[in-house]
């Protein structure tokens, strides 16, 4: 049958037998030599002194998660009820009780009318501030996060003086809307007191 193959297609897979038969010969002449190069390949490999893994392996650094910007807010109605609920950091406490179908009334929804940036900048925003005083809330004086939180600006003062009683505003007094959520505030307890009535026509 060698006819019916091409010249090029019969060399090729008799050159790679050959090949294959002087490879066998060496080894069965020599077997010691395959023995001694894998003994000698294993004392290498033991006399290697261990790699010791990068900076970056044995970091303690863990990626950054969402849960990095979530904290647990313990909400306590006019029953005294109390619900912990979750919170994002950068949000409104006003947002955060609204997702968690916690009822604080109407939010005092006017833009800010300024942002303290650092200890010597305060950026004037331009907005109007509070709007209205029904989200009244109480917070816990004794968190971290409430004592590095931005003081109330003047209209939202103003707003509390407006709708509520003189002895129903303490110095904890805040509207939800105009509170951040900050990492600080993890632990945080709210009391939102008895709502006024907001649904007169």
């Amino acid at each position: 049958h060698r006819g019916c193959l091409p010249r090029q297609q019969y060399y090729i897979p008799r050159m790679f037998s050959s090949s294959v038969l002087r490879i066998a010969r060496a080894s069965a002449s020599y077997p010691a030599v395959g023995r001694v190069s894998i003994s000698a390949a294993r004392r290498t490999v033991a006399a290697s002194p261990a790699v010791s893994p990068s900076p970056a392996a044995t970091s303690s650094d863990a990626p950054p998660s969402v849960f990095d910007k979530i904290v647990k807010i313990t909400v306590i109605d006019p029953s005294g009820a109390r619900r912990v609920i979750p919170a994002y950091v950068g949000q409104t406490l006003y947002d955060a009780c609204s997702t968690s179908n916690v009822d604080l009334g109407p939010s005092s929804i006017g833009s800010p009318q300024q942002k303290v940036r650092s200890s010597t900048w305060t950026e004037p925003l331009y907005g109007e501030g509070a709007t209205s005083g029904f989200d009244h809330v109480i917070l816990q004086s004794g968190n971290k996060g409430v004592q590095l939180v931005e003081p109330p600006h003047s209209n939202e003062i103003k707003m509390l003086e407006v709708y509520w009683d003189d002895d129903e505003i303490f110095p904890e007094s805040r509207l939800a809307s105009q509170v951040e959520i900050s990492k600080d505030m993890d632990g945080l307890v709210v009391y939102v007191p008895d709502r006024i009535v907001d649904d007169i026509p």
